[in-house]
C-alpha cells in the first residue's frame, strides 16, 4: 500500500503542529474566518486528524488558548438560577476557578495576553466568539446593550484577576473570596442588568 505524501502521520508532533497552524489561523483570520480545513492544510494533517485531535472548532479554539476552562462551564453556572442574583454568582464561578487546581493556568493565560499583541489579538477573539455569543441568549440582554455590558463585566473581572493573582496586590490577594463576591458581584450585576446613567436610558 503506498502512502499518500504531503500529510503528517498521527505522532507525538502532530497535535502540536495543529495547534501551531490553528493559532497562525485565528490570529490571521479571526475564529469565523478560520476553516477546519485550512488549519489541516497548514499543519500537513488530514482535516479529518483535525477532528479527530480536538474534536469541535470551539474545542481547538480553547486549546490554542490554553483555557483553563470551558466558558460555557462558567456562563451556565452563572446563569442559572436568580437574575437578580446574576453577578455574584458570576463573580464566585470565576474566583473558584482561579483559585482551584486550574489557577496556574489561567496565570500563564492572562501574562500572555498582556505580553504580545498576537495573543491579545487571539484573546480579543476568544471573548467575542466564546464568551459574549454564548453569553447574549442566556442573560436575555437587549442585543443593542449586550456587547457593551458584558465587556463591561469581562473587563472589571480581569483587572480583578489581574491585581489578585498576577500582581498580586495586598490586601486584595489574600483576602477571602467571598469577602470579594459580596464586594464584586453587586459591580457585575449592575453592568450586565442594572441602569448605567449616560451609557444606556434607565
Amino acid at each position: 500500500m503506498v502512502r499518500r505524501t504531503g500529510r503528517r502521520p498521527g505522532n507525538p508532533d502532530t497535535r502540536e503542529a495543529i495547534l501551531s497552524a490553528a493559532r497562525s489561523a485565528f490570529a490571521e483570520k479571526g475564529y469565523d474566518g478560520a476553516s477546519i480545513r485550512a488549519i489541516a492544510t497548514g499543519a500537513g494533517v488530514d482535516p479529518a486528524l483535525v477532528h479527530h485531535y480536538f474534536g469541535t472548532k470551539d474545542k481547538l479554539f480553547l486549546a490554542t488558548m490554553n483555557s483553563p476552562v470551558d466558558p460555557v462551564d462558567l456562563i451556565t453556572e452563572a446563569t442559572a438560577g436568580d437574575r437578580d442574583e446574576i453577578g455574584v454568582r458570576f463573580v464566585r464561578a470565576f474566583l473558584a476557578m482561579w483559585d482551584g487546581p486550574r489557577g496556574s493556568a489561567a496565570v500563564a493565560l492572562l501574562r500572555s495576553v498582556v505580553g504580545t499583541e498576537w495573543t491579545a489579538k487571539l484573546f480579543r477573539e476568544f471573548i467575542i466568539t466564546q464568551i459574549l455569543r454564548r453569553a447574549v441568549p442566556r442573560l436575555g440582554l437587549d442585543p443593542a446593550e449586550a456587547h457593551l455590558r458584558i465587556t463591561l463585566a469581562a473587563s472589571h473581572l480581569a483587572g480583578l484577576a489581574l491585581a489578585r493573582y498576577v500582581i498580586k496586590v495586598e490586601p486584595l490577594a489574600s483576602s477571602p473570596s467571598e469577602t470579594l463576591v459580596a464586594a464584586v458581584g453587586p459591580a457585575v450585576q449592575r453592568y450586565l442588568t442594572g441602569d448605567l446613567p449616560g451609557v444606556f436610558p434607565a
